[in-house]
């Protein structure tokens, strides 16, 4: 993707308003560490690596602008529950000298951890492959994780063909995954949520991938809501369904996916016009029962991988999940 969705001059933070694309390209400007939570909450940026990489340049401001570091920290930590890299991020920047430095580190990191992520995944896909939500350069320090895979797998000649499911309710894949792929000429389709199973029972989809936000200890998965249909949805059809997963997702404290904690969303965000209760999680679990594989930039895991809470899927994997 040509442009930067996240910018960082040393003082001021610069992030691509991901509300108001694919229709105009506008970018908001952060100073402080509250603004920066603000912009998280707002979802001016989303993506599991990409808020993480967004805090750690919101506490670096705070460091500079001589803001009680621990209050920010709690501020920033709070903009959204779901994706451990937020809490994965400020951990690493907490009580250092130079938080810019890091940050910097952290963001440039991401991207080539997606590169490798991408590499390891890229040979898994061929044909037409079905994602949901947005999970390229928007999503991510660049590259992306689940879309790049597809951009990885592409640079290698490969004939795909993106399915991207729109992502209702806030059309993370008809607003942002189009977009991406426009920009970068991604053959891609773009179908209702409800049409993926059509979609899959004609014959067309050869494998389903999706991002993570979080991976418990036992594999469990969360991600964008409507994830777990399209898990369902493909098993039955005999799809392969793949995780990617970059390891600042894995949260080894946490031992299954019944002990994530999931976003609720504004009721705005699916308003009907009408009083009416509504319930608008942003995420769900899929299972790791339901997974085919977790592919990260260690390379492809299954589920021998995972035991539940302990540290077994530390022993031998190589997790270093920064520096």
């Amino acid at each position: 993707m040509s442009l930067s969705a996240i910018e960082f001059d040393g003082s001021i933070l610069r992030l691509l308003d991901q509300r108001k694309l694919p229709s105009v390209t506008h970018y908001v400007t952060c100073s402080t560490s509250s603004e920066t939570a603000e912009a998280i909450t707002a979802m001016v940026v989303r993506g599991a690596p990409a808020i993480g990489i967004t805090a750690a340049y919101g506490m670096a401001m705070a460091q500079a602008n001589g803001e009680d570091l621990q209050k920010a920290e709690q501020v920033l930590a709070a903009s959204r529950p779901t994706a451990v890299n937020l809490r994965w991020a400020l951990d690493k920047v907490r009580g250092q000298a130079d938080i810019a430095s890091l940050a910097k580190e952290i963001h440039e990191d991401d991207i080539a951890r997606n590169r490798r992520l991408g590499g390891h995944g890229s040979v898994l896909l061929s044909g037409g492959t079905l994602t949901i939500c947005n999970t390229g350069a928007l999503a991510t320090g660049g590259h992306g994780t689940a879309l790049g895979m597809v951009r990885s797998a592409l640079e290698l000649g490969t004939d795909i063909h993106l399915y991207a499911c729109e992502t209702r309710p806030y059309n993370q894949g008809a607003r942002l995954t189009t977009w991406e792929c426009v920009q970068d000429k991604i053959p891609c389709t773009l179908i209702a949520d409800s049409m993926a199973g059509a979609l899959m029972a004609q014959g067309k989809v050869t494998a389903v991938v999706a991002g993570c936000d979080r991976v418990a200890a036992n594999g469990d998965t969360a991600n964008k809501i409507g994830t777990y249909s399209l898990a369902v949805l493909a098993n039955h059809h005999k799809i392969p369904f793949y995780i990617a997963m970059p390891l600042s997702t894995l949260d080894t404290e946490c031992p299954s996916g019944d002990h994530i904690p999931i976003e609720e969303r504004p009721a705005k965000e699916l308003f009907t016009g009408l009083q009416v209760s509504v319930w608008n999680p942003a995420f769900d679990v899929t299972p790791a029962s339901l997974i085919t594989a977790w592919v990260t930039e260690d390379g492809v895991w299954g589920k021998d991988k995972f035991c539940g809470p302990g540290p077994k899927i530390l022993a031998g994997s190589g997790h270093i999940p920064f520096m």
